[in-house]
């Protein structure tokens, strides 16, 4: 049996090329690092969303920044992003005789450099955004927001009808590229990598040593700053540095704790979890006293505390429990992700029609 697999682990002629499964195995991490790391600012928002609550509502942002400096900083230093190097690859120019032998420590030319930051960082962020658009899209679609007749409501409906249709040709493109590459008739795993000029390969022995005599150099000697501008300019090298570092190494020890997260809040498990972490139903809220004077709460129990008005389609948050004007609290939920009350990360998903037979004075 090992030997019939052998070819797809291996490939005459490229001893430096890496095996499919390691180069899936490396595209899969960072995969898992963002919504490991994206539970854990939930869980943060919703513990404290005073302090907090930024980190669930920037949190693409934030995560993008991050990112930026964490694979800024392997390209330059080691020639590959944080998870080919985490898997001992690095990234070889294309066409270039040389490329083979440059040392990792080396790190990308700048032109594949700023290739390599777009389609690794960029790239992810607005195809997150654009997931959003579409589901928020959906739920417009779905709860009748604009009226029949209206251009825009055609044209996302249009968009709608064509997204999974531009996913499959997307995901299939890479897995083309994929089979072609366990067949050895491709160099790229990804069509990402074609595109931004370089292949991968796998760390040589000089490599590794080069590497590590950048890193202790690094810490050893500096060179003292002479003037104002380049004690500025080392001052912020050093703080973007440490900044990297930091990131790097906090992953480089948490990989396999945000992939146990990962796992552990995938959907597939999540009955599972449900049958070995089932608690007791909580009791109700403590009764609310609609005479005292709040801010936010109004006296009367028919009032929307968005709009103090009579409410108009009512509509519950499940999150906190508060009942609002369905457009009131969809347009803020939408806006903000929190609760108008409680300040709970919340998503237009908790939104629960209530239905009654009562008047609101009844």
């Amino acid at each position: 049996m090992a030997e019939h697999g052998a070819h797809i682990t291996a490939t005459p002629g490229a001893d430096d090329r890496p095996s499919i499964f390691e180069v899936v195995a490396q595209d899969s991490l960072m995969a898992a690092v963002r919504p490991a790391l994206q539970h854990v600012a939930k869980v943060l928002a919703e513990s404290n969303p005073a302090h907090y609550g930024f980190l669930w509502r920037w949190f693409d942002e934030i995560f993008t920044f991050l990112d930026l400096l964490l694979q800024q900083h392997y390209l330059s230093k080691a020639s590959a992003s944080f998870s080919e190097n985490f898997y001992g690859l690095k990234r070889i120019v294309m066409g270039d005789p040389s490329g083979v032998r440059r040392l990792a420590s080396a790190g990308v030319p700048k032109n594949q450099l700023w290739k390599s930051l777009l389609f690794l960082v960029l790239l992810p962020y607005l195809k997150v955004k654009l997931e959003k658009l579409v589901s928020s899209l959906r739920e417009e679609d779905e709860y009748s927001i604009h009226t029949p007749s209206s251009c825009w409501k055609r044209f996302y409906r249009a968009f709608l009808a064509a997204y999974p249709f531009v996913t499959m040709a997307w995901e299939g493109w890479f897995l083309v590229q994929q089979l072609r590459y366990i067949l050895g008739k491709a160099q790229h795993h990804s069509p990402l990598l074609s595109l931004a000029g370089v292949r991968l390969g796998r760390l040589s022995a000089e490599d590794i040593r080069a590497l590590e005599k950048t890193l202790a150099g690094a810490s050893g000697m500096q060179q003292p700053a002479t003037s104002i501008r380049e004690k500025v300019q080392s001052a912020v090298k050093k703080a973007v540095g440490g900044l990297a570092f930091s990131v790097s190494t906090g992953l480089s020890v948490g990989v396999f704790f945000l992939q146990f997260l990962d796992w552990w809040y995938s959907s597939e498990n999540q009955e599972t979890i449900k049958s070995l972490t089932a608690l007791p139903t909580p009791p109700p809220p403590v009764h609310l006293d609609y005479n005292s004077d709040s801010s936010l709460l109004p006296k009367l129990k028919s009032v929307c505390p968005l709009c103090r008005k009579t409410r108009v389609n009512d509509t519950a948050l499940a999150t906190s429990g508060y009942v609002f004007c369905y457009r009131c609290v969809y347009n803020y939920v939408r806006s903000h992700q929190t609760c108008p009350i409680t300040g709970y990360a919340t998503e237009v998903q908790h939104l629960v029609k209530l239905y009654s037979v009562y008047s609101p004075e009844n």
